[in-house]
């Protein structure tokens, strides 16, 4: 039963990107919406297609904006599960390959997506500032600060790219916790385990100043805020882990 679903849902997904990434291409000449619309759309049916369930606590946090959505990482089904039913409209701070896939990368730029280059730390903090100012002008951004998803579900740590964006922008962070995502679709397997996946939105957290340490204080208050609505498997034992030192960024290979 779960070959059979795991084959059904590769088939909704790739029919569903092909046709409704085609259609957010053709339909974002008329409406700068339609491609958000087509995204939600494709989120809710790719969770029917594997027969997963998304409950929502919190939904009342996030009653004006524009807003920095910070959450940790846990695989594939966060992606369709903030897409298909956060209740507001956003973009995507994106890895820059995400772009180059037929049809999905052209239909992500429609939708106003913006691309980062992590090996380059120039172009990274470029992206950063051009994500700041779309931020300031209204929009809403989602963001991923681990990077990459989780292999195991528990939080990894934080890079500091995203809180200095909500510093340059000046808007507050709504920390999100994504709680049994990655028991859906597990790293390096492709089969898919039907259940539930829990979205926590916590209340929003603003910058207290622009420096260093202000940043650092900001990073492991929100890590912290995500950890609190996990599984105690899932949050880790290690509630300093998410503090970076000064020099994180450019060991991690100008990673933002």
């Amino acid at each position: 039963m779960r070959f059979l679903r795991s084959v059904f849902f590769y088939i909704v997904l790739f029919l569903s990107t092909m046709i409704l990434g085609s259609s957010a291409v053709i339909g974002s000449l008329a409406s700068r919406a339609w491609p958000n619309w087509m995204a939600r759309i494709w989120g809710n049916v790719n969770l029917w297609a594997a027969g997963v369930k998304v409950s929502l606590a919190g939904v009342e946090n996030m009653n004006s904006g524009p807003y920095i959505l910070v959450s940790n990482h846990q695989g594939w089904f966060d992606i369709f599960a903030a897409l298909g039913k956060l209740p507001i409209r956003f973009s995507w701070l994106a890895k820059e390959e995400l772009f180059k896939i037929p049809v999905l990368g052209h239909a992500m730029s429609r939708a106003g997506y913006i691309s980062i280059d992590r090996r380059d730390r120039r172009k990274a903090i470029a992206s950063m500032n051009r994500v700041a100012e779309i931020v300031r002008q209204g929009t809403s951004v989602f963001v991923f600060p681990e990077g990459t998803r989780s292999a195991d579900g528990v939080i990894k740590d934080f890079k500091k790219g995203v809180f200095i964006l909500a510093v340059k922008s000046g808007q507050p962070i709504i920390p999100i916790s994504i709680s049994g995502s990655y028991r859906i679709l597990p790293k390096k397997s492709w089969m898919i385990h039907p259940g539930q996946i829990r979205f926590s939105i916590g209340t929003p957290v603003y910058s207290s100043g622009a420096d260093a340490q202000s940043r650092d204080s900001l990073m492991e208050t929100v890590r912290e805020a995500i950890r609190a609505n996990l599984t105690s498997e899932e949050a880790g034992d290690d509630r300093k882990a998410g503090l970076q030192t000064p020099g994180a960024l450019s060991q991690n290979g100008g990673s933002i």
